[in-house]
Formats: structure tokens, C-alpha cells, sequence
């Protein structure tokens, strides 16, 4: 089984990833920014290791990573959501969180656990990046802006680490039954939308193929 590193752990879609592939016995790292959601997680994964922490903080984020050694997977899933709106609507403050959030974390924490992961046999980064990076949506000029970002991002990883034991992947899922809009006060109608456990036992399926059949990219569009 592997070592399994995913953020945004403490509900959605990251909370039942880590459900999922605990039951496949995989040994867990989660990460989160709610230390109370988090734990609960973590309680249910027995003996899950879990470190509460803003991605965007370096400190924090150095302090973490210089604790993980011989990773397997990095489940790159954190992201937060900005309510649907022209740019202009759109405060400055936002487009900074949204960005440093959805793209520039995740680079960084990828950046800080390449070196160790790149020679390990089998190894997997995940990013969990959403439609929004392949489908141009009216009213989310910034968090499109993150997405693409992400999926330009995976793509070059993928070709950079072309000669190494590691597999890069992007999943771009659809709208999905999780707290995320809700949290901006968008009121989606997300119970038609993908459910997060479905979303999780797709990720736990790509984690299970052997190399020859490593699946790139997957796509769940509604």
C-alpha cells in the first residue's frame, strides 16, 4: 500500500478520498485548514496523520513538508470557490485568495516533495483540479484563471517528469455535492451535481492501475 498526502481533508471531496482509500489500506497524511473536521476525518482513517494548516502560509507549509519522508502519493485537492459574478465584483482580495489557494499552493507543496518522490517506484501526483480548467464558465473569470493555471501546470509536470518512476495526473470533475459554494453564499442546486464519494472511488481507481495503464487525464463532465 502507499503513502497517500491529500489537502483539503477536513470535508468534500478530500474527506471521502481519504474514506476511500483508507479502506484500501493506504497510509494517510491529511491535511486541512479545520482542526475539528480535520480530526474527525482522521479518527475515522484509524491511525491517519494529520497536520492543520494554511497551504498559503510558508512557515507552516516548510514546517510540514520537512516532516514527510518516503511519500508515494500527493493528492493535490485544496481549492476554494468565488461567487459567480463579472470581474469587476470580484475584490482584489479574492482574486489573491483564490489564486495563491487554488494554484500557487499547490505548486509550492508539489515543489517541496518532488525531489523525495521523484525515484520512488509507483509514485503518483494527483491534482484534483475541476472542469473549470477545461471549460471556459461566464462568471468565473478568476477561478477559471486558477484552474487553467493547474492543468497547464499538471501538463508540463508530466512531461518534466517523463523519465522518473512518477505519474502525473489531472481530474477534471464537475460541479460536485460539497460545501464549497455554499461557503460564498452561492446557492447552486448541488444535490443534482456529482456526489464527492463517487468523485473518490474514480481517484481510488486510477490509484490501482498498474503503470502500463496509468490514466493521464480524467474527465467527469455532467
Amino acid at each position: 500500500m502507499k503513502k497517500v498526502l491529500i489537502t483539503g481533508s477536513s470535508d468534500g471531496i478530500g474527506a471521502q478520498l481519504a474514506l476511500r482509500l483508507n479502506k484500501d489500506g493506504h497510509s494517510l497524511i491529511l491535511c486541512g485548514r479545520d482542526e475539528t473536521k480535520l480530526k474527525a476525518v482522521a479518527d475515522q482513517c484509524g491511525d491517519a496523520t494529520y497536520f492543520t494548516f494554511d497551504l498559503n502560509d510558508k512557515d507552516s507549509r516548510d514546517k510540514v513538508t520537512a516532516q514527510i519522508e518516503d511519500l508515494d502519493v500527493l493528492i493535490n485537492n485544496a481549492g476554494i470557490w468565488h461567487k459567480v459574478g463579472d470581474l469587476e465584483t470580484i475584490s482584489e482580495e479574492t482574486v489573491a485568495d483564490v489564486i495563491n489557494t487554488n494554484l500557487v499552493s499547490q505548486i509550492l507543496l508539489t515543489k517541496a516533495l518532488l525531489t523525495q518522490m521523484r525515484s520512488r517506484e509507483g509514485s503518483a501526483i494527483i491534482n484534483v483540479i475541476s472542469k473549470s480548467g477545461i471549460v471556459a464558465q461566464a462568471g468565473q473569470a478568476v477561478y477559471t484563471a486558477s484552474k487553467y493555471g493547474m492543468r497547464g501546470f499538471t501538463d508540463v509536470l508530466r512531461e518534466d517528469t517523463e523519465a522518473d518512476p512518477i505519474r502525473v495526473a489531472g481530474v477534471y470533475q464537475s460541479g460536485t455535492n460539497t460545501k464549497m459554494f455554499e461557503k460564498t453564499g452561492e446557492d447552486f442546486p448541488v444535490e443534482t451535481f456529482t456526489e464527492p464519494q463517487d468523485l473518490a472511488d474514480v481517484i481510488a481507481y486510477m490509484l490501482s492501475r498498474p503503470e502500463k495503464l496509468w490514466l493521464n487525464e480524467v474527465r467527469i463532465v455532467m
